[in-house]
C-alpha cells in the first residue's frame, strides 16, 4: 500500500505541490542569487569622462529585489586594482555578521582577482535599503538600492501604489574620489568637494552640459506612486521637494511610520525614505522640477549646488500637448542652514506602533552610555606643517577617541579569540573630560587614537546619548549603527541634562531607524536591544568624518542558546 501511494499520480501531484510551496513558502521565503562583477568603465558627466569603479557596468549599480524572509546570496568578484568590500546598509544581519561588509571590521577586503559570496537572510524588514562599498571612498560610484517587498500575500499598511520608483541621490566628482581623500589625508586639510549631486546617477539641467543627463519621472494623472528614496551621497544631507506636489511619508529605513504629509523632507547620507506621490487628477498642462540641495551646518566648504529631475505627466491621447513647450514649475527648498525645518521634520516621524508592526522600545535600560561626537585635530609629525587648523591635521572622534583601523578584521579576531594586538576592549562609556560641549570649545582640541571597542553581553538593553560638540564648530552628524535598528527616544539642543531630559523621552511610538542625525549643537538619545552577536561598526555617514576617525565598534557576545550565537565564518571569507 505504501509503495502504491508513493508511485500514484495523486501523490506525485501532491508532492510536487508541496515542494513548490516549500520553495515559495510565505514564511521562510526563497533563495535569490545575484552576481556583482566589480569592474572599471568610462562614464561621462558634466562633459567630463573618467573611469569609475562600478558593478556590472552600471552606474548607479543594479537594484536588488527581495521579499521579507528571503535568503540572498550575492557573489562579488573583484576585477579592479582596488580592494573592495560591500555593505548591505540597514540589513540586520542576524547572526550573519560575516556578511555585513565593512573592511577590517567584519571582513578583510576582497582583493584583486578574488571573490566572496555574501550570504544573509532578510528578517523582519520591509521597505527600502541600499548597498554600497565600505572601503575608503569607493561608495561614490559603488551603490544601488535594495527593494524589500512584504511577504507574499501581506499587503502594505497603505493603499497599494500604481507604480514604485527608486530615486537614489549621489555625488559626482570629476576627479577620482580616491585621489581626493588620499590628498586630504596627506595634507591634513579638508577634501575637495563634489562637482554635482545626482538623481539616479544624473546631475540634471541646472548643471553645465547636463540637460541630456536628466532623470525624468513620467506619471499618469490620478495615480499614486511609491517613491523609494535613498541618500547615497558621500558627504551631504539633502532637502528634497517636487514642485506643486505633496508627498506622504510612509516608511523610513525599512520601517513603517505613521503617515504624514509634507512638501519637503530631509534625508541624511545613509537614510532611506518611502513616500507616496499622488498625481493631479487631470493633465496639468505643466512640468515640475524635483530638486535636492544640501542642508549644511558645518564651517567647512561644501558643494553648494542643486540637482534637478523633471516630473512629466503623460499627455492625453490625440492631444497636441506633447509638441508644446509647457511651463516648468520649481519648488522652494529651505535655506541651506535651516535647522528649524530639520528639527520639525524629524519630530513628525513616529513608528506605526500597531499590533502587526509594534514598536518594541526597551522600557528598562541595562547600560547607559554617553558619547561626544565631533571634530578635532591631530598633531604634526616630523616637523611637518599640515593644512588643518593652526597647521595641524583635521581629525574626528567619539569620546575623543579617533578610531584607528586595524590590519586584521575585528570580527575574525573576536571569533577566534585573537584580539591581542588587534583591538582593546576599553572604549570609554562616557566623555573622559566633561566640558561645556556646545559652548566655547576647550583650548586643547587634540584627539587620542586607538582601536578600542565596547563589549556588551547578549540581550543587553542599551540607552545611548550622542552629544554634538562645538570643537571646530557645531555640526550635524548622521550616525549609522550596523547590525541593529534603534529607537530615537529623544533629542534636543544644548547639552544633554541627565536629570531633566529623560522625562521627555518618547517610549511609546518613537521612530525606528538605523541612521540618525545628531543635531548641530545638540544631542540625540537612542535605545536598542543588543540581540545580535558579532562585531558592529558605528560611524558618521559623512564619509569625510569617517575618514578622519569618527567611528567605533561594539562587540556583542554570544548568548547561551545555539540560536543566540554567531555562526562560524564561511570558507571563502577573504584573507588579509
Amino acid at each position: 500500500m505504501g509503495v502504491f501511494l508513493l508511485s500514484s499520480p495523486a501523490f506525485l501531484v501532491f508532492f510536487t505541490f508541496f515542494t513548490f510551496c516549500l520553495l515559495v513558502d510565505p514564511v521562510f521565503g526563497i533563495t535569490r542569487h545575484y552576481k556583482f562583477d566589480v569592474k572599471l568603465h568610462n562614464v561621462t558627466r558634466l562633459c567630463h569622462t573618467r573611469s569609475i569603479v562600478s558593478v556590472n557596468g552600471q552606474f548607479p549599480g543594479p537594484r536588488i529585489v527581495a521579499r521579507e524572509g528571503d535568503q540572498l546570496l550575492v557573489e562579488v568578484v573583484n576585477h579592479v586594482p582596488n580592494n573592495v568590500s560591500i555593505h548591505w546598509h540597514g540589513i540586520r544581519q542576524l547572526r550573519s555578521g560575516w556578511a555585513d561588509g565593512p573592511e577590517y571590521v567584519t571582513q578583510c577586503p576582497i582583493q584583486t582577482g578574488q571573490s566572496y559570496v555574501y550570504n544573509f537572510t532578510i528578517i523582519g524588514q520591509r521597505g527600502t535599503l541600499f548597498w554600497h562599498a565600505h572601503i575608503s571612498w569607493l561608495r561614490a560610484t559603488l551603490y544601488g538600492p535594495i527593494i524589500i517587498l512584504p511577504k507574499r500575500g501581506v499587503p502594505y499598511p497603505f493603499a497599494k501604489p500604481y507604480k514604485e520608483v527608486p530615486i537614489v541621490f549621489g555625488e559626482w566628482f570629476n576627479a577620482d574620489p580616491e585621489a581626493v581623500i588620499s590628498q586630504a589625508l596627506q595634507t591634513g586639510g579638508g577634501p575637495n568637494v563634489s562637482d554635482a549631486y545626482t538623481i539616479n546617477g544624473l546631475p540634471g539641467p541646472l548643471y553645465n552640459c547636463s540637460a541630456k543627463d536628466t532623470f525624468k519621472l513620467k506619471v499618469k494623472p490620478g495615480k499614486s506612486y511609491l517613491l523609494r528614496l535613498v541618500n547615497a551621497a558621500l558627504n551631504d544631507e539633502l532637502f528634497f521637494s517636487i514642485a506643486n506636489h505633496t508627498l506622504t511619508v510612509v516608511d523610513v529605513d525599512a520601517v513603517y511610520v505613521k503617515p504624514f504629509e509634507t512638501e519637503t523632507f530631509l534625508i541624511t547620507p545613509g537614510q532611506t525614505t518611502n513616500v507616496i506621490l499622488k498625481t493631479k487628477p487631470s493633465y496639468p498642462n505643466a512640468t515640475f522640477f524635483m530638486t535636492a540641495r544640501p542642508y549644511v551646518t558645518g564651517q567647512g566648504t561644501f558643494d553648494n549646488s542643486t540637482v534637478a529631475g523633471i516630473l512629466e505627466y503623460e499627455s492625453p491621447p490625440n492631444s497636441l500637448h506633447s509638441s508644446i513647450m509647457l511651463p516648468l514649475f520649481k519648488p522652494i527648498l529651505p535655506a541651506l542652514n535651516d535647522t528649524s525645518f530639520a528639527t520639525k521634520f524629524g519630530s513628525k516621524l513616529r513608528s506605526l506602533a500597531s499590533a502587526q508592526y509594534p514598536a518594541n522600545v526597551p522600557q528598562k535600560v541595562d547600560k547607559h552610555f554617553f558619547f561626544t561626537v565631533g571634530l578635532g585635530t591631530s598633531p604634526c609629525q616630523h616637523n611637518q606643517t599640515y593644512q588643518g587648523p593652526n597647521g595641524t591635521k583635521f581629525a574626528a572622534s567619539v569620546n575623543n577617541v579617533s578610531f584607528a583601523m586595524p590590519n586584521t578584521a575585528l570580527l575574525q579576531a573576536h571569533f577566534f579569540g585573537q584580539s591581542n594586538g588587534v583591538y582593546i576592549p576599553d572604549f570609554p562609556s562616557t566623555a573622559m573630560t566633561p566640558f561645556n560641549y556646545t559652548g566655547s570649545p576647550p583650548n586643547n582640541t587634540m584627539v587620542s587614537n586607538g582601536t578600542k571597542v565596547l563589549v556588551l553581553p547578549f540581550n543587553t538593553s542599551v540607552e545611548l546619548v550622542m552629544q554634538d560638540t562645538s570643537i571646530l564648530g557645531a555640526e550635524s552628524h548622521p550616525l549609522h549603527l550596523h547590525g541593529f535598528n534603534f529607537f530615537i527616544v529623544g533629542q534636543g539642543f544644548g547639552n544633554f541634562d541627565p536629570n531633566k531630559d529623560p522625562a521627555k523621552f518618547n517610549l511609546i511610538d518613537p521612530v525606528e531607524r538605523n541612521t540618525v542625525g545628531v543635531p548641530s549643537g545638540g544631542w540625540v538619545a537612542i535605545r536598542f536591544l543588543a540581540d545580535n552577536p558579532g562585531v558592529w561598526f558605528m560611524h558618521c555617514h559623512l564619509e569625510v568624518h569617517t575618514s578622519w576617525g569618527l567611528k567605533m565598534a561594539w562587540i556583542v557576545l554570544d548568548g547561551e542558546l545555539p540560536t543566540q550565537k554567531l555562526l562560524p565564518p564561511p570558507t571563502d571569507l577573504p584573507k588579509c
